[in-house]
């Protein structure tokens, strides 16, 4: 635990001006990202007694060991600032919206010939029609599926469009009139575009002009005595009711607009948004925080917007946007939405009428969803703590594993061998710390010997990492080379350029753990002990669990740590365990099975995917292949002569693969090697693997 008075400013090195601030642990690693109107008051603020602070403020401020900041010209540079640092470093302290998934739009692809209509997530794309979002995707769906009676606008994927068309029938969609079945020329791409657009109307509120259509259509035909007609008039005007009844109209004024309600405690906090869109409620989604210093709700407010329009532009956000609180300032936020807009945003509370009635609705989801996460979360983060704290007394560690690595050896008879690092912190995955090893130190096999060398090798780069960072002496300058006289950055950059490789890309041995794992007994524990002792690094606990009886294993004991069946820590354990080794035998397996389908042309270089499958079609096997003169490959389209001669070499060189045989009659299938659909090699590909093999894999 750091005392924050060994890093404090001197008086008056923090300028009085905005800017944005991060916190550093002693690895570097930024832990807290804030903005600040003035840098010197805000500062201040986490340099008091430590008994007056919030009690998670407390915890960032002792975890911490270095603090800087950049100062900007105004609050609105501040919050986009602060915005993409938190993106990008993912602080641990900061505010962050769990359950923030992608949620889904109702789509219109206009920009193409026939526009098909879809469920997407993610990035909007140029020349789509979005409406939305909505909570689940059977919600689109649902409302989809009765709104295709009347506009049969095409929904099928673009490799189901082009079968329909070579074979001239359209799908089971187009056979009962969901469709109007353009794959084959029942309407042509003007007439589709126009039900495309009539379509989008309809989603976009403009209801009441096709309902009196169809209705006097409707009157019409029985008045001509046309009564099947009628019928399915009448059928599709109840089909279109129904899905307006689905997203009844809120707000008489047609507003386009985002209600956000925020429920909390001292601990946590809920977020509910209602999307309402053309006066009704599009879509609702919801996000749960843990309050990580004492915040108001105007702060909270701002988070959320921050996190909800932060990669939003266009009409993606809406001309009005009503919340329970304004940030303070109110001005940079509405000034930064406007320019994520490109027009005016207005950011208000609303104080009477309907929109104040819908705003008390998304007020109490709010609460609700709040209450709904306490019952389900509080137990699990009790539980979490609960078993790292377990952890720590079982191992006699000096405070909880606030991250743990764990490895697992995996390989096929000693085929293969690869190996597998994990990583939890706080008690969760951390999928993005994830690595994965080939072993290269020797072939066979040997678990201990492998996790000799995986450790080695993971913790070698550490140190690295640790050295060329300037961590290895006390006084190592860092703080110089990252501040000048008065506390500012350098440059913009610095810091972010050394939490990564020269590549550009995030260091991936940066941060050591508090406890090593591995997937094994004493002689694996011993290994990786011994690896650690080698480098030096005894500052890193070491424990292995047994698959047999589930035991603990400590480095120079004799007999296992044994823990109760209940313990929370031992499950911990297990789910580590279990996870290094679904990491390793998916590695495993994705390695052998490329190794399977590795053919001759695989050693061509230069030779891509696409050039394979355009010689395997050309010649129609390898054997063939092989026959041909470097005229005949150069007939292939993108086959040069050089091309063609390294081909025509490689081909030479590689003996001809074995016929393929059936296993049952010890027919031979073929006398020419197969076509392969990957393209890479033409030999015959087994659909399993021997009986003796199968069981055996690690």
């Amino acid at each position: 635990m750091a005392d924050p008075s060994s890093y404090r400013p001197r008086p008056g090195e923090i300028p009085d001006s905005p800017g944005v601030y991060r916190f550093r642990d002693e690895h570097r690693r930024v832990i807290y990202v804030g903005k600040a109107k003035s840098l010197r008051q805000r500062l201040a603020n986490y340099f008091q007694d430590l008994a007056n602070l919030h009690p998670r403020t407390r915890s960032m401020v002792t975890t911490a060991a270095s603090v800087e900041w950049t100062v900007v010209s105004t609050e609105v540079e501040a919050l986009q600032l602060e915005y993409s640092w938190i993106k990008e470093y993912d602080p641990r302290f900061n505010v962050k919206y769990r359950d923030d998934k992608s949620y889904p739009y109702l789509a219109v692809t206009m920009n193409e010939e026939f526009p098909r209509v879809q469920v997407m997530r993610g990035h909007k794309k140029k020349g789509v029609r979005y409406f939305g979002p909505y909570a689940h995707a059977w919600a689109i769906r649902d409302t989809v599926d009765l709104l295709l009676r009347v506009f049969p606008v095409r929904t099928c994927s673009a490799g189901v469009f082009k079968n329909a068309a070579r074979t001239g029938r359209p799908c089971l969609l187009g056979y009962i009139g969901k469709c109007s079945a353009p794959c084959v020329g029942r309407i042509s791409p003007e007439d589709h575009q126009e039900l495309a657009e009539e379509f989008c109307d309809f989603m976009a509120g403009r209801t009441g002009t096709y309902l009196r259509r169809l209705e006097k259509q409707m009157m019409q035909a029985a008045e001509d005595m046309e009564y099947e007609r009628a019928a399915r008039l009448r059928d599709d005007i109840e089909a279109l009711k129904k899905a307006m009844e689905k997203n009844a109209v809120v707000l008489a004024d047609a507003t386009d607009a985002d209600l956000i309600a925020v429920a909390e405690d001292e601990l946590e906090a809920a977020v509910q948004i209602f999307h309402v869109r053309g006066g009704r409620v599009r879509g609702q989604r919801g996000w749960v925080t843990d309050k990580v210093e004492e915040i108001t709700t105007g702060a909270l407010v701002e988070h959320a917007l921050q996190q909800l329009y932060g990669e939003e532009t266009g009409d993606a956000v809406p001309k009005e946007v009503l919340v329970p609180a304004l940030p303070e300032p109110v001005e940079p936020v509405q000034e930064w939405l406007t320019g994520r807009r490109g027009a005016n945003v207005s950011l208000r509370i609303p104080q009477r009428g309907d929109k104040k009635a819908l705003m008390e609705t998304v007020q109490r989801n709010a609460q609700q969803a709040l209450a709904l996460h306490k019952t389900k979360r509080a137990s699990d983060l009790t539980t979490r703590s609960r078993a790292l704290e377990e952890i720590a007394e079982a191992l006699d560690l000096d405070s909880a594993p606030l991250r743990i690595e764990c490895y697992d050896i995996s390989h096929l008879q000693g085929d293969d061998v690869v190996a597998s690092m994990v990583v939890f912190e706080d008690g969760l995955q951390r999928k993005s710390e994830y690595r994965r090893f080939q072993i290269k130190g020797f072939a066979g096999q040997d678990d201990v010997r492998s996790m000799h060398e995986v450790i080695t090798r993971r913790f070698k780069r550490y140190l690295a990492e640790k050295e060329r960072t300037g961590e290895w002496a006390e006084s190592s300058g860092t703080e110089d080379a990252l501040t000048d006289g008065d506390g500012t950055l350098t440059g913009p950059d610095e810091i972010t350029n050394s939490l990564k490789d020269d590549d550009g890309r995030p260091k991936k041995f940066a941060y050591p753990p508090q406890l090593v794992v591995v997937d094994g007994g004493q002689p694996q524990v011993a290994a990786a002990r011994r690896a650690l002792d080698e480098l030096g690094i005894d500052d890193i606990a070491v424990c292995g669990l047994a698959k047999r009886l589930e035991e603990v294993w400590l480095p120079g004991d004799d007999d296992p740590v044994v823990l109760p069946r209940t313990s929370e820590g031992l499950y911990l354990l297990q789910r580590v365990r279990d996870e290094a080794h679904r990491f390793a035998i998916t590695y495993q397996r994705t390695k052998r099975a490329k190794r399977f389908r590795a053919g001759p042309l695989d050693d061509v270089p230069g030779l891509g995917e696409t050039r394979k499958q355009a010689l395997i079609k050309h010649f129609g096997s390898v054997k063939r292949l092989r026959s041909a003169t470097i005229e005949q490959i150069q007939e292939v389209p993108g086959i040069g002569r050089k091309t063609a001669e390294t081909i025509a070499a490689a081909l030479a060189q590689a003996a001809p693969a074995a016929p393929a045989v059936n296993t049952a009659t010890g027919e031979i299938i073929d006398d020419e090697e197969p076509d392969t659909t990957a393209g890479s090699s033409g030999e015959p590909v087994t659909a399993g693997l021997p009986d003796e093999r199968r069981g055996q894999e690690r």
